[in-house]
């Protein structure tokens, strides 16, 4: 790969080269590869190519699904990356698969293994905002009764305020999703609404149904920060500041 240096802007393929724009802006050539669509789908030598970008395109659909079942808590959250390291961890889940031939792996194999469920746990979904550096306090899930409890939070002292924050909004959300078929239902628990002030308020998180499917139970929990200009609340730059973690699943 170079970088294209000329005044000239060119996109697309000529003479065996490909010209294409980068996501910096900048302009970059290739040569064009050497091995035909043809070849690689039906040589016997790039069996292993094609048992790969099977289970590739796989893990790809799989965090597509499950990022689409959480769109409701994903919209204002804001990591260009997300989608791709999600779809790195998925990936790892997707190798636990031991009972699959190589190119049949699946995720929903490898998550019903307790090392898959660690892997993909505690997953953020804002890598610029991670939980544990958001919340900077304990609090506690109990799956039995679907609640979530942070005893006495103090958005001064437990939280990592971004400048020009106000106030902050404490949430939850229950998904049911199966791995297998892309299928779930997400439940989004009460938001608890709170000003960036120097005092301790106890919080109760819980869910007014439960999710109906099959597959996996999900527990996520968010940090939300907003700024108040004449009593209206705004998101903070857009959610730039704004944390989602996986914190369970059953």
């Amino acid at each position: 790969m170079a970088k294209l240096k000329s005044l000239l802007k060119i996109e697309g393929t000529l003479d065996g080269m490909t010209f294409y724009k980068g996501p910096d802006g900048s302009y970059l050539v290739k040569t064009k590869s050497g091995v035909s669509k043809n070849r690689i789908a039906n040589d016997p030598a790039f069996i292993r190519t094609r048992e790969n970008g099977q289970e590739f395109g796989h893990v790809a659909t799989s965090g597509k699904w499950f990022r689409r079942a959480i769109t409701s808590l994903l919209y204002d959250v804001k990591d260009r990356y997300k989608s791709s390291r999600l779809t790195q961890v998925l990936a790892k889940v997707k190798n636990l698969d031991t009972t699959s031939v190589r190119g049949e792996r699946k995720v929903n194999v490898g998550l019903q293994l307790q090392e898959g469920k660690e892997l993909l746990k505690f997953f953020d979904f804002n890598n610029n905002a991670r939980l544990n550096s958001v919340l900077k306090t304990n609090y506690s899930l109990d799956t039995t009764t679907s609640t979530i409890e942070i005893s006495d939070l103090n958005p001064v002292q437990h939280l990592g305020v971004p400048q020009g924050a106000t106030h902050v909004e404490i949430s939850a959300a229950h998904l049911m999703f199966n791995f297998e078929d892309g299928q779930g239902e997400v439940v989004m628990s009460n938001v608890e609404n709170l000003a960036i002030e120097n005092t301790e308020t106890p919080l109760t998180l819980t869910f007014a149904t439960a999710p109906n499917g099959t597959g996996n139970e999900f527990y996520f929990l968010k940090v939300a920060f907003f700024q108040a200009v004449n009593n209206t609340q705004y998101p903070l730059n857009n959610g730039v500041y704004n944390a989602v973690q996986l914190i369970e699943i059953v």
